[in-house]
């Protein structure tokens, strides 16, 4: 490992041997606390990681509870009232102390006061959270949709909604797979109850601010956002929205007026559906998808080779049937679980979990402290991810990998006019979920059934179905599982579009939509020292000005919509 390390200096990041200040004082407190950290928790958090996963890849019962019983070692070591005491009290003293202030040592200090804060809570409250969460996580993982006697895979499911022409099996198959909102309600009305207990104890309104405050968030700011997403997409998403309803209806035989949420090639509408005359999933129907990924990531000098061989790539029974990237020390062992098939969606899935991954991968060799060698911000390794796996249905990024496309010139229209479509509805999802999880925690006891439709009717445009009374809004598992989370995705979007900006004007010298990462080393070495090498050593709008230049806006994104 490399002896650098990372400091803030004037606004940018320094290379360098840290300052070694011995004796007594502000600074010298916060190393021994750093140090006894590193000794006493970093461990329990490792372990945690390698349990969490073996849960979510097998599924079984026993590896849930090992789980939780490390998550609560865990929350009992980060809930130690003293050792929070001990915390604040250092973290003023380097506040006061601007003579002894070096930015490295106040900004661990200030990113463990986070992490110790969320934990200020007596244990039996903390306990209860992670068993109920951990209940849930096991339901979702384990679910598999029923539909006329046969159990069907999430795989099985989405291949229903992407081909089927016939609406009453397209509707029996989304209820089906809507089945688990009913089977989790309970657990989440309580985890609801709990964390918003959880979060007034601590001095919030609920758990939503919570959520934000502890990631150096305002909600005001968020609101702010998405007020002016929304003013800035309503009229080209709704253009594009009737687009789709026209190719929809006609596939199935019904009337622009009869769509219901079961037309839609996924279950929330979160992703574009293929509406263009060019089958995008054809020139991956006979590849190694996981192989086409480690050339790709190898040419941009980004390996994944040991990434991969850690992972868990296919489906099995009691697996989780999504996509995820884990760091399991912060030493180099990150892997990903997906459940690749072979279409274009699961293209873009694994270039994206390998995005992540390279970049919890990336930050080792800088040296990062361990407390900081994290990404940035939680939307900052999103929008990595989004930036990589944009290339999945891009006829040039095909052709330049050696995959066939039939009509190049007609599926480079088809997939610019589909990444358009991707970025607004994405978007529009987006509104929903962080509108609904904010009204949600707000105001638990509202009709939450209601408050989702009403919010899936006036930003994504869609029906609600007549007569139903299911807890739909349950069925999504980052409600329950990764909750107040999925604005990071909207704002992950925005980075990923400036950031390509970025790379597309200062490394490749071109246009945006010409950019091709295809063999160009010179990306992966921006990325390394532009984005990957600060670790979280700065509070993300300093990083976001460091990575692209300029604060955080929708202006690149805008472009990329139009």
């Amino acid at each position: 490992m490399s002896r650098y390390v990372t400091c803030i200096l004037s606004g940018y990041v320094m290379f360098g041997v840290a300052g070694c200040q011995s004796g007594t004082g502000p600074v010298s407190d916060a190393r021994s606390f750093i140090r006894e950290y590193e000794a006493r928790v970093r461990p329990v958090e490792s372990d945690l990681s390698r349990a969490w996963w073996k849960a979510n890849t097998s599924g079984k019962d026993e590896d849930y509870k090992a789980k939780e019983q490390i998550q609560n070692k865990l929350d009992g070591l980060l809930s130690d009232p003293a050792q929070f005491a001990r915390l604040e009290k250092i973290r003023q003293g380097l506040a006061a102390g601007s003579d002894q202030f070096e930015p490295l040592v106040a900004r661990q200090i200030e990113v463990l006061y986070l992490v110790y804060k969320a934990k200020q809570l007596d244990a039996d409250l903390l306990k209860r959270i992670a068993a109920k969460e951990n209940e849930v996580e096991q339901k979702f993982n384990v679910f598999r949709a029923r539909v006329d006697g046969k159990e069907m895979t999430d795989g099985e499911v989405m291949g229903v909604l992407k081909n089927s022409k016939d609406s009453q099996y397209r509707r029996r198959v989304w209820e089906a797979s809507k089945g688990v909102g009913a089977v989790v309600l309970a657990d989440l009305k309580e985890l609801v109850r709990l964390r918003n207990e959880a979060a007034t104890k601590l001095g919030f309104r609920n758990f939503y601010e919570m959520q934000l405050r502890l990631a150096e968030q305002e909600p005001e700011e968020i609101l702010r956002l998405f007020d002016e997403l929304y003013a800035l997409t309503r009229d080209s998403f709704s253009q594009a929205k009737a687009e789709i309803d026209a190719r929809l209806a006609a596939d199935c035989g019904v009337a622009v007026a009869d769509l219901r949420p079961w037309h839609y090639h996924d279950r929330f509408f979160q992703e574009s559906p293929t509406i263009d005359d060019v089958d995008f999933d054809a020139p991956y129907a006979k590849v190694d998808i996981a192989g086409l990924a480690r050339t790709f990531y190898e040419g941009i000098g980004l390996p994944v080779d040991g990434i991969l061989a850690r992972s868990d790539l296919y489906e099995k029974p009691g697996k989780c049937p999504h996509g995820f990237c884990c760091d399991i020390d912060r030493e180099g062992d990150v892997r990903i679980l997906v459940n690749i098939v072979p279409r274009h969606d699961w293209m873009a899935t694994v270039l994206h979990e390998c995005g992540h991954a390279v970049y919890a991968a990336r930050n080792i060799p800088i040296g990062v402290p361990y407390v900081l060698r994290t990404p940035a911000h939680s939307f900052t390794t999103e929008g990595v991810a989004m930036m990589l796996e944009q290339f999945a249905i891009r006829p040039d990024w095909m052709a330049a990998m050696g995959l066939k496309v039939a009509d190049p010139e007609a599926a480079g229209r088809a997939g610019a006019a589909m990444k358009k479509r991707a970025l607004l509805i994405f978007v529009a999802w987006s509104q929903v979920m962080t509108r609904f999880e904010m009204a949600m925690c707000g105001n638990p006891e509202q009709d939450l059934g209601k408050l989702w439709w009403d919010l899936v009717e006036k930003y994504q445009m869609i029906k609600r179905p007549e007569g139903r009374d299911a807890p739909d809004y349950a069925s999504k598992i980052h409600i329950c599982t990764n909750p107040c989370y999925y604005h990071n995705y909207t704002m992950g979007q925005l980075f990923a579009s400036q950031l390509h900006a970025t790379i597309a004007r200062e490394v490749l010298k071109t246009e945006p939509a010409r950019a091709l990462y295809h063999n160009r080393k010179e990306v992966g070495e921006f990325l390394t020292t532009r984005v990957f090498a600060p670790g979280s050593s700065m509070r993300w709008p300093e990083f976001v000005r460091f990575a692209t230049g300029e604060e955080l806006s929708a202006k690149a994104f805008a472009a990329e919509a139009r």
